[in-house]
């Protein structure tokens, strides 16, 4: 996606600063078409920028559908690959998503997103035809795999783009954890997981940007939330759209599976916090092409541990907002 709705509200965030005894680090850098930056604090100086630059790298060989020698790009080209550790996890996650939203959140769609524009070529087109033939290209169902064989059926694409910044966000956790680091932030283009302190000792912040094009620096926050051993993501089409110049229609980049075409409701954005950044990277992007009324009552009757906040438009052009009771129970700013 990409989405650049969640803002790290940080204190003391300089390099190698130091307080009772805890160094307090950050790495900052490019990747994955977006920026990540990684705050977290240990009782020595050390230096994970090698090792970091490591699971960028190998999450991009498997899934970018950027770089023209990756898994994902071979299997785009109808190649047959054995899959890795990488690949073999986003596809077994984004199967549990995509059976949970029937089929809202769906991998294969992506020759639609190269239809639409938002892939590697900006190509822009609406064709309403050219939509149909192209859906018979998609659906997560027709895909079978194994440890060993992974290939897709002819005129398949896939776009792990809804999932994988979040899975590489939970990627570098799970190597902080294993070096003993118990207080960072981790965020990859906008998806976030937080455990632990900062080096104030309070509980990391994050800021939701308001679903608007352009930010306002001095009134930037819809709400402020505390964010501890959980992982947040947003999903907005308020920024990355593009604009028919002969019709004025407006295509955002969150497109629905089940019509080929990008998403018109009245949810403006969807952010989740859930266990791993995945997760709530996944059904952030599905309760964008729910529609707010859908995503409601999927989280009313899931049984799964995620919580919502959601901000729609009414008829009035003003905002509502829908949040669930533990998601109200992280916000430090409360709106209403």
């Amino acid at each position: 996606m990409k989405k650049f709705a969640l803002y790290a509200l940080l204190t003391s965030v300089l390099a190698s600063c130091s307080q009772g005894g805890l160094h307090q680090e950050r790495l900052d850098g490019y990747a994955q078409g977006s920026t990540y930056h990684i705050t977290f604090l240990s009782e020595q100086e050390v230096d994970f920028q090698r090792p970091i630059d490591s699971i960028l790298n190998a999450v991009d060989q498997s899934v970018s559908t950027y770089e023209r020698g990756s898994l994902i790009s071979r299997v785009n080209r109808g190649d047959t690959v054995r899959p890795d550790e990488i690949m073999l996890t986003m596809l077994g996650q984004s199967k549990a998503v995509y059976q949970q939203t029937q089929g809202a959140f769906d991998p294969t769609i992506g020759r639609l997103v190269q239809f639409w524009g938002f892939g590697p070529k900006e190509q822009r087109q609406a064709d309403s035809s050219k939509v149909d033939s192209l859906l018979a290209y998609s659906g997560l169902t027709h895909l079978l795999w194994s440890k060993n064989r992974f290939y897709l059926p002819q005129g398949f694409q896939l776009d792990f783009n809804a999932i994988a910044q979040g899975y590489t966000v939970d990627l570098i956790a799970q190597f902080l954890n294993q070096k003993g680091i118990v207080n960072y932030l981790v965020e990859v283009g906008g998806e976030v997981r937080c455990r632990g302190r900062n080096l104030e000792g309070k509980v990391w912040r994050i800021g939701i940007d308001k679903p608007v094009e352009e930010i306002d620096q001095q009134n930037r926050f819809q709400v402020i939330v505390e964010l501890d051993s959980m992982a947040l993501a947003t999903s907005g089409n308020y920024r990355k759209f593009w604009v028919d110049e002969k019709t004025g229609t407006r295509y955002a980049h969150t497109l629905t599976p089940a019509t080929g075409f990008p998403a018109r409701n009245q949810l403006l954005s969807a952010s989740v916090l859930a266990s791993s950044a995945a997760q709530a990277d996944a059904y952030a992007t599905a309760f964008m092409v729910m529609g707010k009324s859908k995503a409601v009552e999927f989280l009313q009757k899931s049984p799964h541990k995620l919580e919502a906040y959601l901000i729609s438009s009414t008829q009035d052009s003003t905002w509502e907002v829908y949040q669930t009771e533990g998601f109200k129970k992280a916000i430090l700013n409360p709106s209403e």
